[in-house]
């Protein structure tokens, strides 16, 4: 989430689509209704990369009539959700209109956000390929935020960056240091083959304790229903 929350007011990347003229026509448009469809946000990211995630549906569906592929992260990225308008408008106009979080001026419920003064331990990932989340923005992170911060960049796009499971064509690239300048950074960084999961887990082990068995679940009164991952999943 923190790395959607930096600064977008590029307009390479979503500050296209977040000046005040559009905030203040997409807020009028949510009173109508409440909330914002998950359709419109799910187009306003297509609209980012139309060439791979509009038009080639278009040729290929529309005019050759061929049915999308069967595709788990395709699946995935097709299910959005409805965003209650007063959350949407405040996401759209205190960190991208107004980038109150990276200035350290975003206040909750009166308390002022400060990210310099996070001092635990931080891990961000960067995607190359990402549309939404362009990873020379992200990487703002490493000077934003107070403690000890790894930064990675990986290969994949803004949802396949993050899954990136074990496989001939994944890597990620790793540096010793976080100079001001993110291509100085990939210039000094070091490429590694596989998932940037196995990075984190070997990282995290690192940082945490000794592994314990889990407490017991519920109680005498609210027994647990099923095992994990619950019924639900499997219907």
């Amino acid at each position: 989430m923190l790395n959607t929350l930096l600064d977008y007011r590029d307009p390479g990347a979503l500050g296209v689509f977040t000046d005040e003229r559009s905030a203040a026509r997409l807020e009028k448009q949510m009173a109508r209704t409440g909330f914002l469809e998950g359709a419109k946000m799910a187009g306003t990211f297509d609209a980012l990369r139309p060439n791979e995630l509009i038009f080639n549906y278009v040729v290929s569906n529309w005019l050759l009539g061929e049915s999308p592929p069967g595709f788990d992260i395709l699946s995935w990225n097709a299910d959005s959700t409805r965003m209650p308008a007063k959350m949407h408008g405040f996401y759209l106009r205190s960190p991208y209109v107004k980038n109150l979080l990276a200035l350290g001026e975003l206040e909750l419920a009166g308390r002022p956000l400060q990210l310099d003064e996070v001092t635990s331990d931080a891990y961000v990932v960067g995607a190359i390929n990402d549309h939404i989340v362009p990873w020379t923005e992200s990487y703002k992170a490493t000077h934003l935020l107070g403690g000890e911060l790894r930064y990675v960049l990986t290969s994949g796009g803004h949802i396949a960056g993050i899954v990136n499971p074990p496989g001939p064509k994944s890597w990620y690239e790793v540096a010793g240091h976080n100079p001001s300048d993110p291509e100085e950074w990939r210039t000094g960084a070091e490429r590694q083959g596989g998932t940037w999961w196995e990075d984190w887990a070997s990282r995290s082990a690192e940082r945490a304790g000794s592994l314990v068995s889990p407490p017991q679940l519920g109680s005498a009164e609210h027994p647990p229903l099923d095992e994990a991952p619950g019924e639900y999943v499997r219907s």
